[in-house]
């Protein structure tokens, strides 16, 4: 507003001049001599303002000469004949005292330039960054179709009452160098495979006459939706195609977010038996093999996710499509035969063992952890369990272990397990994947030898550097892989009574009595647990609990709200234990109609959540879009410095996003 107050009551000759001559046309009648006396005051007026501006102009141009080297060099250094067009200007009242001939000609430039402001002639100029002291016009400048980097700085001529400080500004055009940096973008290779997640079983469902059929419609639907983008597919296995496009092509393949997901489930083998895919894209590489190594760890992430979605790995990060299917189970024994082995190999090149799970231990990471020792001493060899004994949920089953001879000094800290390691120390990781969620994360970098069991769906983030890395989505929990491996190591009779039911009370746990991403698997690994002498009732008495934790799992309960009208939400203003609450996620699932439920509360200066869902609702994106992690079924996280109020909104955000991506077509990013 005071710029164009400023420009309202500025001296503009023209204007002043049309005045008189209209005051002159006015008395024309009344007075002939007066008006000939006012017609002449214009042209005199008219005269002198032409007049000093040339002379204001021609000082302007010796003063031009002087700070660019003096009138001996003007042809040679002088700006005057300076390769780029350039413009003066007053950046106080921003009007426009001269400017060389190449700026003169740029289209847009009007005749009367010396008669304007800045603003009037580059529409939507600021010069705010040349009083701050900035070299530089922060961006590109676009004007008339072109685009410019605008160099410049602030002066002080000799004559100081003269001028005042004068801004100098330098055009550069780089609409064309723009251009081909763009193109060059645009047309940056991007490689991607694309694999079949259940070649096997769409083959296995459907007679040998109709399999050609069911790989032909699934490469129909892949030719579909690369359409006539140009992009470049071709089949490399059986079950596996490689495809190669440019940086332009994958931002519209990322804008609908690989719709070619949705597309290949209507491909049906059997009843029940859908096409799935699953899809790897590199990015920002300096070469083709680059960007096939990228491809295939984003294809690794999405599998180890549970399939059916799109990861694309770039020079940093990793971003997540789609994820929408229910996991089914797709393990072979060939693989836990040839981990179990890997595993006890690198148990006999070494004497000192650790194992590590999650913070706050559960009990699927403490029975995992018991399996791993049993292994360990069969090889007679004496692991020990990193875990904080205060701060945990595992009180009963670690009490019994404690008792033991065989665990006799087997519990240790992380700050003292870090200072005891070895070169040789190998580290078992069990029930986790993410280096931020590790007991001890000191002790994960100083373990060069480090083994990972898991069943959780890989994050953004996760352990890089395995010796081992027995990593299963489809398996219930770390216990049933874990037990997987005491199949082929120790014979039933090898494994204590207890360290058994520590491990079914962690299949129990994750698999909520066997009612939750439960296999075949699943029950053969109780089997064997059972053989070894596991007391199922002195299991279900691992998860009994007292009155009060009863009364507080229901008032967690009675102030749930239902959202989207399927989703309870548990805002809780005091603290409470994380067991409770995650109980307290678990019964509200035993509400008709309720499909996924989540608790929250404030402790120790942040909040903490805890998800679970019956399967339809995937938990792990929603809570990992909050920085936690999990899988589909079961998740959490911990919130630091926000409040309860806070997260529900963010989760309610974070749940939109989510419905929102699936209709859509994908689930979350």
């Amino acid at each position: 507003m005071n710029g164009k107050l400023r420009k309202l009551v500025q001296t503009n000759m023209v204007l002043y001049i049309l005045l008189l001559l209209v005051f002159a046309g006015l008395t024309a009648r009344l007075s002939p001599l007066l008006a000939a006396g006012e017609v002449a005051a214009a042209l005199l007026v008219w005269y002198v303002s032409r007049r000093r501006n040339k002379v204001m102009q021609q000082q302007l141009h010796q003063y031009v000469e002087r700070i660019s080297g003096g009138a001996d060099t003007a042809k040679t250094s002088n700006m005057l004949f300076a390769p780029m067009p350039m413009m003066v200007f007053n950046p106080d009242s921003e009007d426009v005292l001269w400017a060389n001939d190449l700026f003169a000609e740029l289209p847009g430039v009007g005749e009367n330039i010396y008669e304007s402001r800045v603003r009037d002639v580059v529409k939507g100029f600021e010069t705010h960054w040349l009083m701050e002291g900035k070299p530089e016009y922060p961006g590109i400048f676009t004007w008339n179709d072109r685009r410019y980097r605008v160099f410049g700085c602030l002066s002080q001529p000799e004559e100081k009452g003269r001028f005042g400080v004068l801004a100098t500004t330098y055009w550069m055009d780089v609409t064309d160098l723009e251009h081909m940096r763009s193109t060059l973008e645009e047309t940056k290779p991007v490689a991607a495979i694309v694999m079949i997640d259940n070649y096997e079983d769409l083959m296995s469902a459907c007679p040998e006459g109709k399999r050609s059929a069911i790989r032909a419609a699934i490469e129909e639907k892949m030719d579909q939706w690369r359409g006539t983008s140009g992009a470049l597919l071709m089949k490399y296995d059986r079950d596996r195609y490689l495809m190669v496009f440019t940086e332009k092509q994958y931002e519209a393949f990322a804008q609908g977010r690989f719709a070619i997901l949705d597309e290949v489930r209507t491909v049906q083998a059997a009843e029940g038996v859908y096409a799935t895919m699953s899809i790897g894209v590199g990015r920002e590489a300096g070469s083709y093999d680059a960007l096939f190594k990228n491809a295939g760890l984003a294809l690794e992430m999405a599998l180890s996710r549970g399939g059916d979605q799109a990861v694309v790995k770039d020079r940093m990060n990793f971003e997540f499509y789609g994820g929408r299917a229910k996991t089914t189970e797709k393990r072979t024994k060939v693989k836990s035969r040839v981990m179990a082995n890997a595993l006890g190999d690198l148990m006999d090149e070494t004497e000192h063992v650790y194992v590590m799970g999650h913070q706050y231990a559960d009990m699927d990471t403490l029975g995992a952890a018991a399996g791993v020792c049993a292994i360990a001493r069969k090889r007679g060899k004496v692991a020990r369990i990193v875990m904080d004994t205060e701060n945990n949920s595992v009180g009963p089953m670690l009490r019994k272990l404690k008792a033991l001879p065989e665990y006799k000094d087997v519990f240790i800290g992380g700050g003292d397990a870090f200072l005891r390691v070895q070169p040789d120390t190998l580290l078992v990781v069990v029930d986790t994947n993410r280096p931020a969620s590790v007991e001890s994360e000191p002790l994960l970098e100083a373990c060069n030898r480090v083994a990972v069991i898991d069943h959780h769906r890989r994050g953004s983030s996760y352990i890089e550097k395995m010796a081992l890395n027995f990593h299963e989505p489809y398996a219930s929990s770390a216990s049933e892989l874990v037990t997987e491996l005491l199949g082929y190591l120790l014979e039933p009779g090898d494994l204590l009574k207890t360290e058994a039911e520590a491990l079914l009370a962690g299949i129990v746990l994750d698999t909520k009595n066997f009612t939750n991403r439960t296999g075949g698997r699943t029950f053969e690994a109780a089997a064997y647990l059972r053989r070894a002498g596991a007391d199922t009732q002195d299991v279900q008495r691992m998860f009994q609990s007292d009155l009060e934790s009863m009364i507080d799992r229901y008032a967690i309960i009675r102030q749930a709200v239902l959202y989207r009208e399927d989703l309870a939400i548990a805002a809780i203003d005091e603290e409470c234990e994380r067991v409770t609450a995650a109980k307290a996620a678990d019964e509200l699932l035993t509400l008709s109609g309720v499909q996924a439920s989540f608790v929250f509360y404030p402790k120790d200066g942040g909040v903490y959540i805890s998800a679970r869902s019956l399967g339809e609702v995937n938990v792990q994106v929603i809570v990992e879009a909050l920085g936690g992690g999990g899988n589909s079924t079961s998740a959490g996280g911990q919130l630091p410095g926000v409040t309860v109020e806070q997260v529900r909104q963010m989760l309610q955000e974070a749940i939109d996003k989510y419905y929102e991506k699936s209709n859509q077509g994908g689930t979350a990013k």
